[in-house]
């Protein structure tokens, strides 16, 4: 079911290479059929996304924005518990996230100098939502909240109708406890054209972001620069490092818990234990027969799946930092004295007890996080991803003076003497 590999310093590498090329077949395909889309909701606005809508999804609501009334009487229908459930989860992300906010600033100095950046929130941000058998209430709290949070003026929410043209009431029921402002019936290619370009009934915004399959994913990719895109997320992963203190009952469930998503999704476990590699081969075998989506499991972790054994937990550690992994657990005995050492992950589950699903859903911090080793230089969803930032300077007669030759002498060497002329004309007697 999952490969054994010694680590060698060159096959666990090969393995890495194995990943990069998972989701690259039939990108080109994707693009010139995404690309078409785009053009004719371009050109042709509502219209189009209707079309489209009835040709992928089945049927187009009978109105494509909901109202707030059909909003409440969607929730009025959910199970009671879930909406608590939901309820607690948006009060931890909001907390986690409310601690990322940053404020505008100024300084002076002596010479009258003022200087400082303006922070604010973007004006209208676009949220993608999946439906069907993918769809994530989850994802619409991590997307919405901390945009509310950073001070955006509107979220308007895009998500595909059912087959019969009616919205999930569950992701509903987390639009509105996140604090989503417009709610449109639209799925795929067509409904981020629409956010980007804006049509008769959907405003144009100025960032996109949410999950979606690789069409989704492809129409953010082509647009950015029109809008803004949270990232360009790639299949699923966890990597576990994990010393021989680890329980392997819950290593093979961690793994598992990833494998589920995608028949492309990676799993793997980095440990210096020949015997935990083992017996979470075993658990591996008899947990996924219990499972509803085992044949997803089981593909996953054949083609894309690995227990790599390494000869300590540094070159653990060392691997783990190369691949910059989505996810990362830590299952060892001290799990505290790794946080320094994990350079690279998209966010990072410490101990026996903090499983990826626990951030997937509640604790708090974003799980729209960097994937495909983005991790190196990616961060996680934020605060910061809503806002856009400026800076001022003022600067009196006699502080421009003292600085004059400086500046004139820079724009000379760069050979912009229109630039040095600016400064210049300001001093000529």
């Amino acid at each position: 079911m999952i490969t054994t590999v010694v680590a060698n310093g060159k096959d666990e590498y090969k393995f890495i290479e194995t990943l990069k090329e998972r989701s690259q077949s039939g990108a080109k395909d994707v693009s010139e059929i995404v690309l078409d889309i785009l053009n004719n909701v371009r050109e042709n606005g509502d219209k189009s996304v209707y079309d489209y809508t009835v040709k992928f999804d089945g049927k187009a609501p009978e109105n494509v924005e909901i109202s707030k009334e059909e909003i409440d009487s969607l929730i009025a229908g959910c199970d009671k518990d879930y909406i608590e459930t939901l309820k607690k989860a948006a009060a931890n992300i909001s907390d986690f996230h409310k601690r990322q906010v940053q404020q505008s600033w100024l300084t002076t100095k002596e010479n009258g100098v003022i200087m400082g950046q303006r922070v604010r929130g973007l004006e209208r941000v676009g949220l993608y939502v999946p439906g069907g058998t993918a769809a994530y209430p989850s994802s619409v709290l991590m997307n919405a909240i901390p945009a509310k949070l950073a001070g955006c003026k509107e979220i308007v929410m895009t998500t595909p109708p059912s087959k019969d043209g009616k919205p999930n009431p569950d992701i509903i029921a987390a639009a509105k406890i996140a604090g989503v402002d417009r709610i449109f019936l639209m799925g795929g290619a067509q409904a981020v054209a629409a956010l980007a370009y804006g049509t008769e009934q959907v405003p144009k915004v100025d960032k996109i972001v949410g999950p979606g399959n690789i069409f989704v994913a492809t129409a953010k990719k082509l647009l950015y620069g029109v809008v803004d895109i949270d990232m360009i997320a790639g299949p699923s992963e966890i990597l576990i490092v994990a010393d021989e203190s680890a329980n392997a009952n819950f290593l093979a469930a961690d793994l598992m818990s990833q494998a589920e998503h995608d028949k492309l999704a990676s799993s793997i476990l980095l440990t210096n234990s020949e015997k935990l590699a083992e017996e979470v081969k075993v658990e591996l075998k008899a947990q996924s027969a219990k499972l509803e989506r085992k044949d997803i499991i089981e593909t996953s972790l054949k083609n894309y799946g690995a227990i790599i054994v390494c000869s300590d937990m540094e070159q653990a550690v060392k691997f783990a930092n190369d691949l910059a992994p989505e996810h990362l657990e830590v299952c060892c005995e001290n799990p505290m004295e790794y946080i320094g050492k994990l350079d690279n992950a998209g966010s990072v589950f410490l101990g026996n007890y903090s499983p990826e699903p626990l951030g997937d859903y509640f604790a708090g911090p974003n799980h729209v996080l960097p994937t495909s080793g983005t991790a190196r230089f990616f961060s996680p969803l934020s605060v910061d991803s809503f806002v856009k930032k400026s800076s001022f300077i003022y600067y009196t007669e006699d502080a421009l003076s003292e600085q004059a030759d400086d500046i004139v002498r820079f724009a000379e060497v760069e050979g912009l003497t229109a630039h040095a002329n600016s400064i210049k004309v300001r001093f000529d007697k």
